[in-house]
């Protein structure tokens, strides 16, 4: 006689899965199910979207860390120099000062405020503005006492290009470290200057100095002392690299000046 329950057994058995049976669209992953759920959900147009500024940062990290490079070699080439025949003269003080001062500690100091720059990234946004303020204020100080040293040292000044360039970066130097207290303090002189109008002009004044000292440093290496001791091939390397690393940091404060005058104006 047939057991009444052995149809009922097959037929819980026939339900039964294996115990390594998976949908195969399962992710043991939460996280990673939690993200394919949003990027089926994203539309295409999002999707580019998200792609190009991952693209973008990848471009903007990429020149930063060339900008990097650049400035580190640049300056170390200017600082041998200096150290050339073991000690230090007037000029050689003027040159490690000046270096250090602009194409170090300010570019540094701009740099610090870009977006993916780096060293900075992990920093809050008041964390950023203070390291900018610190390296802006020791470069600036570096860099007006290093071409002052120099000044003395002549009895005719400011007759050449690289003369001429440095003391334009001294000079907008100088404005804009006075010109950044009242930046910085926007909101307590707001009765007096408006606060975009001085974080504007900062910017300008900021990015004209830093231009001009990177023109000064190019009329520099082609000085006849600097060409007989690094050579012609390296000195106009030198050149290059100062004028693609100094065209690579005034791109944001060019870009953050001109929006800023637009929201002005509008």
């Amino acid at each position: 006689m047939d057991n009444p329950f052995h149809g009922g057994v097959r037929f819980r058995q026939t339900l039964k899965m294996p115990p390594n049976a998976m949908d195969s669209n399962f992710n043991a992953d939460p996280e990673n199910n939690i993200s394919n759920l949003k990027d089926i959900n994203q539309s295409p147009q999002v999707r580019l979207e998200n792609n190009g500024s991952y693209y973008l940062k990848i471009f903007q990290s990429s020149l930063n860390l060339l900008a990097h490079l650049l400035i580190g070699v640049t300056v170390g080439a200017s600082v041998l120099f200096s150290y050339r025949n073991g000690s230090l003269s007037l000029t050689g003080i003027h040159i490690v000062l000046c270096v250090i001062g602009y194409q170090l500690l300010m570019a540094e100091a701009i740099l610090c405020l870009c977006p993916n720059s780096g060293w900075a990234d992990g920093l809050r946004l008041v964390d950023k503005r203070r390291v900018h303020w610190i390296l802006q204020i020791l470069g600036s100080v570096l860099g007006i006492f290093g071409s002052i040293i120099k000044s003395l040292d002549k009895s005719v000044n400011w007759n050449t290009l690289h003369g001429q360039y440095g003391l334009v970066a001294m000079v907008f130097t100088s404005v804009s470290l006075v010109n950044g207290l009242t930046s910085l303090y926007a909101y307590e002189f707001r009765k007096y200057l408006p606060g975009n109008i001085s974080k504007i002009t900062h910017i300008c004044f900021g990015t004209i100095a830093f231009a001009a000292s990177g023109i000064s440093l190019c009329y520099g290496f082609e000085k006849h002392n600097f060409i007989e001791w690094a050579t012609p091939n390296v000195t106009y390397t030198l050149i290059g690299f100062t004028a693609c690393f100094t065209f690579i940091i005034i791109i944001n404060p060019s870009i953050t000046f001109f929006n800023k005058t637009l929201r002005v104006f509008k």
